[in-house]
């Protein structure tokens, strides 16, 4: 059988798999404590799942537009200008299954054969691949843990060719929490208006910012960056919506004309019932989404106490998301190995790094409780102390 070349070179979601391997464990009896999840542990909110409910008892099961009702989209102006200081029109907006899909969709839409996608490393698992359907080639731009895993205005400079064609920037970032201030997306945004480079603005993780942090979206620092960059968000993170699949992206209306044409022939609309939902929760109280974050930073805090207790083992402080990127290349033993053997002899899931392109680091999630966070932790030190890790000498 010959299965398309692009596809045979795809690689599967590490988190995905891992996510799975613990859900068994759990079936069967064990007791997981799962650092994996992507995922907030809240449930949705009550009156975001009414509004479901109601869209259900109303009728409201047929066809929508493909990138989204009128009144989901002209939300999500409000919420953009509101939030973010840009002034998307509401056919300057498409609604999608997911961040995720609105991500696939604009790479699909702008990247072409003999271009490049800049990614930073270490990155969220899916944008590779999104690159490789298109037929674009990944450029992968390393960071450091002595810049917060944030690109440097040089690194940045120095990746640029003839042949770039859009940046990717994640902030807070997945997997290491990093957030970019206002100055350093400013030298990014002028690098990119000089070389005419489209940004795609990954900012699903946008609420959750910690250490009282500013959070600044790069299209809103100028028109020129306005113009080349695509703002991405959902409902999934903030809202403790993952199931729903809601995302949606704002951009250049004939960029966004093009997302509308090319989702008309693979998934139509989102859901019906998900977009009501979606509406409702946009138009919550933001005291909902405060308390949810009030509590991961609890929770990071605590994670961070708890790991550094932890022998040979770093992090970089994260300050979004809801991620503890970890350095263990001190141990001896390659992150993959260390996530299947922590989660097959302690129960505990973790995330290893090649999937981030970060072979020597695992991500631990502090979605779960501070009690689980305290008992995996534990785990995840006397498994240290006590297994064949030794430290690495140099």
């Amino acid at each position: 059988m010959k299965i398309n070349r692009r596809i045979q070179g795809l690689v599967g979601s590490s988190t995905l798999a891992i996510t799975a391997r613990a859900k068994e464990l759990l079936s069967q009896g064990k007791d997981v404590v799962n650092f994996a999840a992507g995922e907030p542990d809240f449930d949705t909110p009550a009156d975001i799942k009414e509004a479901g409910i109601k869209a259900i008892r109303d009728g409201f099961t047929k066809y929508t537009p493909t990138i989204g009702i009128p009144q989901l989209r002209e939300a999500i102006a409000n919420k953009f200008q509101k939030d973010n200081g840009l002034s998307y029109k509401p056919n300057e907006i498409a609604v999608s299954c997911g961040a995720k899909h609105s991500i696939y969709n604009i790479i699909q839409v702008l990247a072409d054969e003999g271009e490049e996608v800049i990614i930073p490393s270490p990155y969220w698992v899916s944008y590779p691949e999104m690159v490789k359907i298109s037929g674009a080639q990944v450029k992968i731009l390393p960071t450091s843990a002595a810049d917060d895993f944030k690109v440097t205005p040089g690194a940045l400079k120095a990746a640029i060719t003839p042949r770039t064609k859009i940046f990717i920037l994640c902030s807070p970032s997945n997997p290491a929490g990093s957030v970019y201030s206002k100055q350093e997306l400013q030298k990014i945004a002028d690098l990119c208006v000089a070389n005419q480079i489209y940004v795609i603005s990954d900012e699903i993780y946008e609420k959750l910012v910690y250490d009282q942090m500013v959070y600044s979206s790069i299209a809103s620092l100028g028109q020129q960056i306005y113009t080349l960059t695509i703002t991405v968000n959902g409902v999934s993170k903030a809202y403790s919506m993952t199931g729903w699949r809601i995302g949606y992206c704002g951009g250049p209306a004939t960029i966004i004309d093009y997302v509308n044409k090319f989702q008309d022939h693979s998934t139509s609309n989102p859901t019906s019932i998900s977009q009501m939902a979606a509406l409702a929760a946009l138009k919550a109280p933001e005291s909902l989404v405060k308390k949810m974050c009030q509590e991961f930073e609890a929770r990071r805090d605590l994670m961070l106490k708890c790991l550094d207790q932890v022998s040979q083992l770093t992090y970089v402080r994260p300050q979004g998301a809801f991620y503890v990127f970890c350095d263990i290349s001190q141990w001896g033993l390659d992150a993959s190995t260390v996530a299947q053997r922590i989660l097959n002899e302690v129960n505990v899931a973790v995330i290893p790094g090649e999937g981030f392109g970060a072979p020597g680091f695992i991500r631990l999630s502090f979605t779960t409780s501070q009690e689980r966070i305290r008992e995996g932790v534990r785990r995840i030190g006397q498994w240290a102390q006590q297994c064949s890790v030794k430290p690495v000498l140099s």
